[in-house]
């Protein structure tokens, strides 16, 4: 029997308040069935926001150090539990259990780092320009946070906004992606088990229209954290700004690697494979575009399609897997689709480009490594994002042409370049149009002490992650003093 999953508001396991529910099923074997889960709706939001709004005075009010020690435990728990966790992520998500692993082991490391910003939540003290007074800035937190987050990292990015959002002061309600609610609840259970006090943390699962967006709409919401679909992240902001709340939008990724034809070949073929066919192709950052400088093009592509097909599929579980299905049927038809799209447009298929139901691939969802060569620049394949194992291969004169190739798109999250070249490599890390640049490195790898965001499309508002810059720009707002202790009236700029 599949586990009943239940929704998490004011320390309490409850059902939806409907007692509908919905299926989460294994990607990978669509007759396996993880969880019964909650299909909740707004009497379900309400609820957890009055839990959260009851909780906020006090937890606001609670020492950040001992806000800390709370992850400090949950971060424990995450260490001891990593196994199980990562497995949970293959068996709902469809990553080989390396990736689920590091899925677990970045909310590790992310539990551990804002539990130390407990104890450095710091402001500025400047020198006033009056005699007797002083001057301050202080980090307080924003209020009650509404949290919406993507199935493709079901553990790590829930942790980049919980934790965040806690150590600072606020209080959440979180909506889980209705593709991978169990880990969701996994990873709750680990704060609740820490002693996370009733009513702080509060999740409910659901669909983005029934609980979403009536979580971004709630006139007690006062902020919003959201990772997901470019379409999805403008509306939200648009609902957002015009109620006045504060809120940050994670909204994907069209990203390209520049091979020059002076890279270390070996090495450029084997981050594009990462990047293009790691997580199937499913991560913001999973690198889609190819720009590969003329004179080596046909030697890159000939060996680039060669590694692709040597590419294991199957159950992430299995040891030799290296490539696992995508999360759902939704995303199964849309990458399909996508690779017709390139198909008629006339990009040369050079590897795959359809299902994929070899043996225990059969009841799965499953598309072969694709690759399309000859693209240009202007193909939808090329512009618009798959999230899929598809990539496309396309050339460039010189350096100047790759960047202005990478460049020309709307999103702007991650661009890489192999070159031995550091003059080269200087003027692609000066010039290409994205929040992070690798060199001689895939597009993926981004590490939890540094802000993660992008460009133009790619997001609104403060970046992920990171501390100074990053995360606690969202969940904190500033308050700055000013104390007089002349025992006289001092006019500022007027005295």
């Amino acid at each position: 029997m599949p586990e009943r999953i239940k929704n998490y508001i004011n320390g309490k396991w409850v059902d939806a308040a409907s007692g509908k529910t919905f299926k989460s099923i294994n990607p990978a074997d669509t007759r396996e069935v993880i969880g019964l889960v909650p299909d909740s709706d707004a009497a379900d939001v309400e609820a957890a926001v009055r839990a959260a709004r009851r909780a906020a005075p006090t937890w606001a009010k609670t020492p950040p150090p001992k806000r800390g020690e709370i992850l400090y435990r949950a971060a424990e728990l995450l260490v001891k539990r990593k196994q199980a966790l990562g497995e949970c992520v293959v068996r709902e998500m469809g990553k080989v259990l390396s990736e689920g692993l590091g899925d677990v082991q970045e909310a590790i490391d992310m539990t551990y780092y804002m539990a130390g910003e407990g104890r450095r939540l710091s402001g500025e003290t400047v020198p006033s320009e009056l005699p007797d007074k002083d001057a301050k800035s202080i980090r307080v937190p924003v209020g009650l946070f509404a949290l919406i987050t993507p199935w493709n990292f079901p553990i790590a990015i829930p942790s980049w906004k919980i934790t965040p959002a806690l150590i600072a002061g606020n209080t959440v309600v979180f909506k889980p992606a209705e593709e991978t609610p169990v880990c969701a609840t996994r990873l709750v259970e680990v704060f609740h088990e820490a002693g996370l006090p009733p009513g702080v943390l509060n999740m409910v699962h659901g669909f983005g229209e029934t609980v979403g967006e009536p979580m971004a709409r709630h006139p007690v919401v006062e902020a919003v954290s959201f990772t997901g679909s470019n379409e999805v992240g403008m509306k939200l902001a648009g609902v957002c700004a015009g109620l006045g709340k504060h809120y940050t939008m994670e909204t994907g990724g069209k990203n390209p690697i520049i091979v020059m034809d002076d890279a270390n070949l070996d090495l450029a073929i084997e981050g594009a494979l990462w990047g293009g066919f790691g997580t199937t192709g499913q991560r913001c950052t999973a690198a889609s575009r190819l720009i590969v400088h003329q004179d080596i093009y046909d030697r890159f592509a000939e060996r680039f399609v060669e590694g692709a097909k040597r590419l294991k599929l199957g159950d992430g579980l299995e040891r030799k897997t290296q490539v696992g299905p995508l999360v759902s049927e939704l995303q199964y038809k849309k990458v399909l689709h996508y690779i017709e799209v390139g198909k008629k447009e006339g990009a040369k298929l050079a590897l795959g480009g359809g299902p994929y139901r070899k043996g225990l691939c059969a009841n799965g969802y499953f598309v072969a490594p694709t690759i399309f060569m000859d693209v240009s620049p202007n193909m939808r394949i090329a512009r618009e994002e798959i999230f899929g194992p598809v990539v496309s291969i396309m050339r460039a004169k010189d350096l100047t042409e790759a960047i202005d190739i990478a460049n020309d798109i709307h999103f702007g999250l991650s661009a890489a370049i192999y070159s031995r070249d550091v003059n080269k490599t200087a003027i692609a890390e000066r010039d290409l149009d994205c929040g992070l640049v690798y060199i001689n490195a895939s597009t993926i790898g981004a590490e939890i002490q540094l802000p993660f965001g992008g460009t133009k499309r790619t997001g609104l508002g403060p970046r992920e992650a990171g501390g100074r810059g990053g995360a606690l720009d969202l969940y904190t707002k500033w308050k700055v003093i000013y104390r007089d202790f002349s025992d006289r009236l001092q006019k500022a700029q007027i005295d």
